[in-house]
Order: C-alpha cells, then structure tokens, then sequence
C-alpha cells in the first residue's frame, strides 16, 4: 500500500509522514462537552465518521476524532493543535 499524498503549491506530489493518520486524540477537554460541541468544532475540517468521548473516570475530557480523509484530519490538527475549548 503507498502512503497518501498531497499536492504542492506547484503541483508536485508530497508525502505525508507515516504517523499521520484518520484518527485524532484530544485530551484537555471540559468534563461537559457534548458530542455535538465536538462535532461542531472538529467538523469544519471534513467529514466526521466517529467521535468517541472518554467516559470512565480516567479518561473524562479526551476524546477520539475519527475524519473519513486523512488529509481532513491532518487539516484539523494543523488548525486546531493549541486551541481552547471553554477555557481549557
């Protein structure tokens, strides 16, 4: 199987590292919020295939974003990487 690949500015195809992938973890989150808050932030990105949000009392305020495109989900890292959700 070949790694994906992206277009360059000029055209040219550029590889994407291997540890880029269709699923995102996401640690840091409020305790209260929704699915849908998440779909909302993580969806401007692509298409959205799962979102799984950590439940028992160690893994409360993480997530796992599962984007149906690699390079939508390479998108939202690129953007969201550092971003607050209510404060946090």
């Amino acid at each position: 199987m070949q790694a994906p690949q992206l277009l360059s500015g000029r055209g040219r195809p550029q590889r994407l590292a291997p540890e880029v992938s269709r699923v995102l973890y996401v640690r840091n989150l409020p305790f209260k919020v929704n699915g849908e808050e998440l779909y909302d932030i993580f969806g401007k990105y692509g298409s959205i295939r799962q979102i799984r949000k950590g439940t028992s009392p160690t893994t409360r305020g993480t997530a796992f974003v599962v984007y149906d495109d690699v390079f939508d989900a390479k998108a939202a890292v690129d953007q969201l990487s550092g971003f607050n959700v209510a404060g946090r």
